[in-house]
C-alpha cells in the first residue's frame, strides 16, 4: 500500500509542478505510521517539502493535493490535514479484511519482499580468533549479525555469512605454549606457568585430551605446532558448536593467513607505493591516511616486519570486492570504533566504492543479577562464556535479550528477568502468545469448528479486532524498515506490541462462540496472528512453541 500511495501522491504533486522530480525528494519524503493512532494509519510530509515550489502555505497546498488524490474509497476511509501540513490517511475496514486474507494465504511467506533484488551481500560477524571459547561479548555480535542476515534474506538479498579469523601470530604461539606447559604439568613435570599465558580451564582440558591420546610421548617432541594445532582444532570445534546452539551457521570461514599465502598483503603495499600512498620511516612502512582525510598517517608494517591490523584488513576487504559482493557489512564491537575508518580509507585509495561497505558497531554486554554485575564462570579466565549463558537461560532467551535493545546501547543482561517464567520476561510473553493461539485452535478443532475457506471477516468490527488486524498487516513494513536500517531491535518491539494487541483482543472477546460464523472469523484472526508471530520468530531465530 505504501508504494501505491507514494505513486498517487507524486502524481498529484506533478499536477501542480510538471517538472517535479520525485526521485530527488525521495530522501526527504516520508510515508509512515503516525505515532498516535488517532492521527490515522499513514501520514506524509509531502506538502511541507514541496510547498515552496508552488509558493504556497503547506496546509493550503496539502488541501489542494488532497483534492487531486485518486484514492480508492474501498480502501481509504478519509484523508485529513494535521499540524503544519501533514496529510493523514485512514484505511477502511475492507482494506484490513483484504489484508487479513492475504496473511492467511501467504502464510510463511507473509513479510517476504524482493527489495534486495538478489543483491550479492556479505555480512561478516563474530570473527573471534580461535584462542578460547566465545564470550557473552561475542554472543551479542553473533546474534545481531545472524538476525540482520535473516532480515536481509527476507528482503530478497543473496546473503553470505562469513567468519574471519587469524590462526597465526604471537597469540596463537602463546596458545600453543600454554597447552604445552599444561601438558607437561599433567605428565608430572614441575612447570612455572607465566601469568601472561592463557589461564582458562579449557587449556587444561585440551592438554588432558593430548595426555589421553599420547600419554607422555610428546614430552620430548620439539614440534610446537602439535600443541598449537590441537588447541586451534578443539577451540574452533567448540566455537562452531556454540554457534549452532544459537542456530547460527556460517557459509564461509576465511583465514587471514591465506592473504599472506596468495600474495594479497604484498599486493596492497605495492599498490599503495605506486599511488604514492605509502612510505618508509623509522624502519616501518606508513600509510598516508592524512592525505585521505585521516588525522595522522598510520603504520601498516612495523619495524619488526610484522603488519598492523590495518594491512590484512584492507587486503581482506579488497578480496570481498574481488569476489563480487555488492554490499559488504561488517559488524564490529565498540572497541573497533576508532580503527575501521583507516580500512575504509585504504579501500577508497585502491579505487573501490567505499559506499558499498556498511560498518555496524555494537556496544558491550554486562551480565546483571539483582542490580549487581555477576560472574557466572567457574573458570579462572576472566570471562563469561557464551555456552554458560545458554546453559543458564536457554538459547531463545539469549538470542532475544541480545537484540531487544538497539545495538548502539550498552546492554545489561538481567539474569533474574531472563529466568522468569511470567509476562515480565519478554521472551515468555511472546512465546506464550503463540502457544495460547495454538491452544485456541486445537480447542476449536476439538469442538468441530472448521476454518471456512471464505470466513466472513466483515463480522470483525470490534475495536480490538480491527486494531489487531491493523497491527498484523504492518509486518512487511517492519521487516523492510528493520533491514534497511540494520535495526533488528525494532522487530522485537513490534512483535511484543503484536502480542499485546492479541492479548487485549483475547481478554475482551471469546473466540469460540455459539455463532459459527463469528467463531470462524475470529479463528482466522487468531491464525493470522500466529502466522505473523511465527514469521517474526523465524527472523529473530527463536522457537515458536505450540504448548507451554
Amino acid at each position: 500500500m505504501k508504494e501505491n500511495l507514494k505513486n498517487k501522491i507524486l502524481d498529484a504533486v506533478k499536477f501542480f509542478i510538471p517538472d517535479f522530480n520525485g526521485d530527488a525528494v525521495s530522501s526527504r519524503l516520508v510515508i509512515e505510521k503516525p505515532r498516535l493512532a488517532e492521527h490515522g494509519d499513514l501520514t506524509t510530509n509531502i506538502a511541507m517539502i514541496s510547498a515552496k515550489q508552488v509558493r504556497k502555505n503547506p496546509r493550503q497546498f496539502a488541501q489542494e493535493l488532497i483534492e487531486k488524490f485518486e484514492l480508492d474509497p474501498n480502501y481509504f476511509a478519509k484523508v485529513e490535514i494535521a499540524g503544519p501540513g501533514f496529510i493523514n490517511f485512514w484505511f477502511t475496514n475492507n482494506y484490513f479484511y483484504e489484508r487479513l486474507g492475504t496473511i492467511i494465504k501467504e502464510n510463511s511467506n507473509f513479510g517476504r519482499l524482493n527489495v534486495g533484488d538478489r543483491k550479492k551481500t556479505q555480512i561478516e560477524f563474530v570473527s573471534a580468533n580461535p584462542t578460547g571459547p566465545l564470550t557473552v561479548g561475542h554472543g551479542r555480535g553473533a546474534v545481531l549479525g545472524d538476525t540482520i542476515a535473516n532480515l536481509l534474506e527476507w528482503n530478497g538479498y543473496d546473503v553470505t555469512r562469513e567468519y574471519y579469523f587469524n590462526n597465526a601470530g604471537r597469540q596463537m604461539r602463546l596458545l600453543g605454549d600454554s597447552v604445552r606447559l599444561r601438558y607437561l604439568e599433567l605428565t608430572g613435570e614441575d612447570v612455572d606457568f607465566p601469568v601472561d599465558f592463557y589461564q582458562g580451564e579449557y587449556i587444561k582440558d585440551i592438554a588432558q585430551h593430548l595426555v589421553d591420546e599420547f600419554g607422555d610421548s610428546l614430552k620430548e617432541n620439539q614440534d610446537e605446532n602439535i600443541f598449537k594445532q590441537r588447541a586451534e582444532d578443539e577451540i574452533f570445534d567448540d566455537i562452531k558448536k556454540t554457534l549452532q546452539r544459537l542456530k547460527i551457521e556460517f557459509e564461509v570461514f576465511f583465514n587471514e593467513k591465506s592473504l599472506y599465502d596468495d600474495g594479497s598483503i604484498d599486493s596492497v603495499v605495492n599498490e599503495f607505493r605506486q599511488k604514492d600512498l605509502a612510505y618508509d620511516k623509522d624502519g616501518a612502512v606508513w600509510f598516508k591516511a592524512s592525505q585521505l582525510g585521516g588525522e595522522t598517517d598510520k603504520v601498516i608494517i612495523k619495524s619488526t616486519g610484522e603488519p598492523t591490523y590495518r594491512l590484512p584488513d584492507i587486503a581482506y576487504h579488497r578480496n570481498k570486492f574481488q569476489r563480487g559482493f555488492e554490499l559488504i557489512i561488517d559488524l564490529l564491537g565498540a572497541d573497533h570504533v576508532a580503527t575501521y575508518p583507516d580500512v575504509v580509507a585504504g579501500l577508497k585509495a585502491l579505487g573501490y566504492d567505499e559506499r558499498k561497505v556498511k560498518v555496524l558497531i555494537h556496544q558491550f554486554v554486562t551480565i546483571v543479577q539483582n542490580g549487581e554485575i555477576v560472574k557466572m564462570s567457574t573458570r579462572k579466565a576472566n570471562f563469561i562464556t557464551l555456552d554458560e549463558l545458554i546453559d543458564e537461560v536457554g538459547a531463545d532467551v539469549v538470542r532475544y535479550f541480545f537484540i531487544m535493545r538497539s545495538m548502539d546501547s550498552h546492554l545489561n543482561f538481567d539474569l533474574k528477568l531472563a529466568k522468569t517464567q511470567s509476562d515480565e520476561n519478554p521472551v515468555y510473553y511472546l512465546q506464550y502468545a503463540h502457544a495460547r493461539i495454538a491452544s485456541i485452535i486445537r480447542y476449536a478443532e476439538s469442538e468441530g469448528v472448521e476454518l471456512s475457506q471464505t470466513p466472513k471477516f466483515e463480522l470483525l468490527t470490534q475495536p480490538e479486532e480491527i486494531n489487531l488486524i491493523r497491527q498484523l498487516e504492518q509486518f512487511p513494513d517492519f521487516v523492510e524498515s528493520c533491514a534497511a536500517n540494520y535495526d533488528p531491535h525494532r522487530l522485537a518491539e513490534y512483535l511484543h506490541e503484536t502480542a499485546g494487541f492479541f492479548h487485549k483482543f483475547y481478554h475482551q472477546h471469546r473466540v469460540v462462540t455459539d455463532d459459527k460464523q463469528t467463531t470462524s472469523a475470529r479463528i482466522a484472526l487468531c491464525l493470522a496472528t500466529k502466522i505473523v508471530l511465527k514469521n517474526g520468530f523465524d527472523i529473530l531465530g527463536i522457537t515458536a512453541p505450540e504448548k507451554m
